[in-house]
């Protein structure tokens, strides 16, 4: 898979709020499909493609153990949002700069 298309997965996989709130989840340690299906107002077939469309860009990895399938989180691929993200950081920055300048004026 190229770099490119790596970098539309991961920014499709968390374009969906339930799949954020996924990650976050995950953020806390490893748990089973079973305790997913539960934090979710979701049927357990929607999980399961939300699973998919993670494990798929690579955000989280599963581990079999006996009937049930446990979920890790792999930030690894949040690298990417990161990176993408800190180029504006300037000109967010530049932007609450001359907020503060033109609010100190108006006082």
């Amino acid at each position: 898979m190229s770099r490119a298309q790596a970098a539309s997965d991961v920014f499709q996989a968390i374009a969906d709020p339930t799949r954020r709130e996924i990650l976050a989840f995950l953020k806390s340690g490893e748990r089973p499909v079973s305790e997913l299906t539960g934090q979710f107002p979701v049927t357990m077939s929607a999980i399961s493609q939300h699973m998919r469309v993670l494990r798929e860009a690579g955000l989280v990895s599963v581990r079999p153990s006996g009937r049930e399938r446990f979920y890790r989180i792999n930030a690894e691929p949040l690298k990417l949002v990161s990176g993408w993200a800190l180029q504006y950081e300037d000109f967010w920055r530049d932007k609450l700069v001359a907020l503060g300048e033109h609010l100190e004026n108006e006082s």
